[in-house]
């Protein structure tokens, strides 16, 4: 019989979608490393082709580890079913074309990952779709870009990487309001620190690449809906589409997630701490966190996370040449893409995830030439703090002198 009480986060992220191999009693879920599956007889294939028979036939069409991967990040995000993706993209792509056809319109955030953006700007407008982008940190921008036409509102909450917060109920509101699906990418976050499901989103997509594999050892993607209608459509669009993943795959991001609780826990309290040193540090211009009562929704933050996350974003005084030679004198935090992993990452925006957008775009929306991003890991802090110290004074003697005097936080 099952367990009737409901489980506490910590313990779903262990057990969810996580069941003893009914054939060999394995505790690990076993990497079912086959394209088909045979069927008994002709009948039970028929049925399964019908749909009468839940039954595997195909992995692109199903398979049984992705599908407790599936289960177990619907579990987390409070979904009623999840689909296993490639990467990150296919995940989006399957979620633009099973939602938008053409004579279509989005409102998106404007600082969303840059491909989320330029793949509707620069594909999806061949076949007739529109896009629209505004800092979705202030709702009435949402609501006044919406049209009658508007099929979903793409939101990103924190933003990457300018870590503005979207009031993710308000824009919930605002979609539905309009007849439009609330789509969230909730990859900076996490389902340890935010659920979107339960403040009103339909869809819920993430990068699994990131915080939920967590070892940088794989690429992959998810979509989570919360009712089945969508998710039935999602399904049929994902499986023709191929973008669907590997048994392999889903098996790595399995074991990742069983340590997310604690990784983000360990990252978390790095980050913030990073962050308080690097606001008193008088090279730095500006800091965003959303964890500091410094960054401009701070009480958002407090109110719709359950924690303020591991990635942000500052500035260097001295602007984009000081940057790099920051960047350049690091010696333990890693300069590459992409987030979310045990390691400490670091990354300048707008000469690599966001080279592709026009620079006044990218101005417009708060990625400046200044910005760093950083991603902080599981590495002890003392250790982190005393890297970005020494790679502060190389950064500071390249311009010739220390900086006098704490900077301003941008707001």
């Amino acid at each position: 019989m099952t367990d009737p009480r409901p489980m506490h986060l910590a313990t779903r992220i262990i057990h969810a979608g996580q069941h003893p191999d009914p054939a060999t009693g394995a505790v690990s879920t076993p990497i079912y490393q086959t394209s088909t599956f045979a069927f008994r007889d002709a009948d039970e294939g028929a049925a399964r082709f019908l749909g009468k028979d839940p039954g595997y036939k195909y992995t692109r069409l199903g398979n049984p580890t992705v599908a407790a991967l599936e289960e177990c990040v619907a579990t987390l995000e409070g979904g009623c079913g999840a689909l296993g993706a490639a990467t990150g993209m296919a995940a989006i792509n399957a979620v633009y074309l099973t939602f938008l056809g053409q004579g279509a319109h989005v409102v998106g955030t404007d600082s969303v990952y840059g491909p989320s953006r330029l793949v509707l700007e620069n594909e999806y407008s061949r076949f007739g779709v529109a896009s629209s982008w505004v800092d979705s940190s202030r709702p009435a921008l949402v609501e006044a870009a919406m049209r009658p036409e508007t099929r979903m509102v793409y939101i990103e909450s924190p933003a990457n990487p300018t870590m503005k917060l979207s009031d993710l109920r308000a824009c919930a509101d605002i979609a539905h309001a309009g007849g439009a699906l609330l789509v969230v990418d909730n990859t900076f976050a996490s389902p340890v620190l935010q659920r979107p499901l339960e403040m009103g989103a339909d869809v819920v997509v993430h990068s699994l690449t990131k915080f939920l594999n967590g070892h940088t050892d794989v690429v992959g993607g998810v979509i989570v809906a919360k009712r089945r209608e969508h998710l039935d459509r999602l399904k049929k669009v994902h499986y023709a589409m191929g973008g669907t993943m590997d048994p392999h795959q889903a098996w790595l991001i399995l074991r990742g997630i069983k340590t997310l609780g604690l990784r983000m826990e360990k990252a978390q309290a790095n980050a913030l701490e990073v962050a308080r040193f690097l606001e008193g540090h008088p090279a730095i211009a500006w800091v965003l966190h959303p964890g500091l009562p410094s960054h401009p929704q701070h009480d958002l933050a407090r109110r719709q996370m359950d924690g303020p996350g591991a990635v942000f974003s500052f500035g260097v005084k001295g602007g984009l040449e000081a940057g790099k030679a920051l960047i350049n004198g690091l010696k333990l935090a890693t300069l590459a893409v992409s987030l979310g992993g045990v390691e400490t990452l670091v990354e300048h925006p707008a000469s690599m995830t966001h080279t592709s957008m026009p620079r006044a775009e990218r101005e417009a929306a708060g990625i400046s030439d200044d910005l760093v991003r950083l991603a902080v890991g599981c590495e002890d802090v003392r250790d982190l703090i005393a890297d970005l110290d020494q790679a502060l004074a190389v950064a500071a003697a390249a311009e010739g002198a220390v900086p006098a005097g704490a900077g301003a936080v941008r707001t």
